[in-house]
């Protein structure tokens, strides 16, 4: 043992000089426990047997004086028997059958030392009864009765060994039982500390296994919370590309229907149909594997929002200006992304319910903020009033907007009153792209 380990040995004056068989009482007592308890119950018997052999064949006894050292031994066996063999090992701990242990081996022992030299072997079981018994002051004492009697049993008894030398059978005795009960404490305090390691042990390893449990539940949420977000963003880019690109191709086609005596507006038109069906295919292609958006592919954030602002009038036939404030900077792919959608979705409102006559959007950077605000002139709403389901022509509309907005930190805003147009106002942290991973997608 290292010295630190020594100096953080705490005794326990409620217990006994030997270890404990678990930290918790209630708990059943470990394996080495038994083991030793089962040893030490063996050394018992084994140290009565061996002076009672020794006795009977080596003593020069009268026959009478044989018989009641036979019947003293016999007498020891049997207490022997009632509290070693008889006695449970949790039950043999007790402080009361451990104090009676002690006394009847003792007993027994000193009255067989006087009559018998060779029972000093037994005597020797006295130092291991003592040390059981609780708590440790009462055992260090059971300790020097033991010491005492082993002593001074052979010379007389210990009254008259004090008489004649207290001094060298007073120090004997002080220095003996020092030896022991301070081994034993020490003992105890280790086995002690050990199995308090043990069980803290055996409380990270149930922590452990309890963590690698939640971990799986976590894995298998973070499993299925992933196979929503993905039915999520599916859902939201079938309605940012496929929904307003059948839209706009719908719309197109009963333009063309209407125009069918004016030969250039019908092929005009037709030609805007099978244009906004090529890129619909495009943009659904790109959804599904969740590639970056066609048009922030080859051209910055103002520079995209420009042109679909362009083509948007082109199809629609209401005029639109796009304008870009501040300093423009690369952002965050994803924030690029979902600034494009918001417009895109911002113009597919105007278009399918404003009946506005202008229409503009402004994009401004502002240091740690970006902002995109989109107007139009048409008959507007009441914002007070709850946002109408998806219906099979529409989709999420000002609802799949803010949570885009919100997603990434931002915020959403409208301003309408019925009569004076429409403000959407998207507010989301200006993040540049360096600052992120530039291998990750958006969507």
């Amino acid at each position: 043992m290292r010295l630190e380990d020594v100096r953080d040995v705490k005794l326990d004056w409620r217990g006994s000089l030997m270890p404990p068989a678990t930290p918790d009482p209630d708990d059943p007592p470990v394996r080495w426990h038994r083991w030793f308890t089962r040893t030490e119950t063996a050394i018992a018997w084994l140290l009565l047997i061996v002076p009672t052999l020794l006795s009977v064949l080596h003593g020069d006894q009268t026959a009478g004086h044989r018989t009641t050292t036979l019947l003293l031994a016999a007498g020891a066996a049997v207490w022997l028997g009632l509290t070693t063999v008889a006695v449970g090992a949790k039950l043999r701990d007790h402080p009361i059958p451990a104090a009676a242990m002690f006394a009847g081996v003792v007993t027994f022992g000193a009255i067989l030392q006087a009559r018998d030299t060779y029972f000093i072997i037994f005597m020797v079981y006295g130092f291991f009864a003592a040390m059981r018994m609780k708590p440790m002051p009462v055992a260090v004492l059971g300790v020097g009765i033991t010491s005492l009697l082993i002593n001074t049993m052979t010379l007389g008894g210990p009254i008259h060994a004090l008489s004649v030398s207290p001094g060298i059978w007073g120090t004997v005795v002080v220095v003996q039982t020092t030896a022991i009960g301070g081994g034993g404490a020490l003992f105890a305090a280790v086995g002690r500390q050990n199995l308090e390691r043990k069980r803290a042990l055996d409380r990270l390893a149930a922590a452990e296994a309890e963590n690698r449990g939640l971990q799986r539940q976590l894995l298998t949420q973070a499993r299925e919370a992933g196979v929503l977000d993905e039915r999520q963003r599916l859902s939201q880019e079938i309605h940012d590309t496929l929904a307003q690109g059948f839209t706009g191709i719908i719309t197109q086609l009963e333009a063309a229907a209407q125009a069918r005596d004016d030969a250039a507006e019908w092929e005009r038109h037709l030609a805007a149909a099978t244009q906004l069906a090529r890129e619909n295919l495009t943009a659904a292609r790109r959804s599904v594997a969740a590639l970056r958006p066609e048009p922030l592919e080859a051209a910055t954030l103002p520079e995209a929002l420009a042109e679909v602002t362009r083509l948007w009038s082109e199809r629609t036939g209401v005029p639109a200006e796009f304008s870009a404030t501040g300093t423009a900077v690369p952002l965050h792919p994803e924030l690029e992304a979902t600034l494009l959608r918001i417009t895109q979705e911002a113009l597919s409102n105007v278009a399918r319910h404003a009946q506005a006559s202008r229409a503009g959007i402004t994009l401004s950077y502002m240091g740690d903020e970006v902002t995109l605000d989109a107007r139009d002139d048409g008959v507007g709403f009441d914002p007070a009033r709850p946002p109408a389901p998806p219906s099979a022509e529409g989709g999420h509309g000002l609802p799949g907007m803010r949570r885009r907005a919100q997603r990434l930190a931002g915020a959403l805003h409208v301003e309408s009153e019925p009569g004076g147009g429409t403000a959407v106002s998207a507010r989301l942290p200006a993040i540049p792209a360096a600052t992120l991973d530039p291998t990750e997608g958006a969507t």
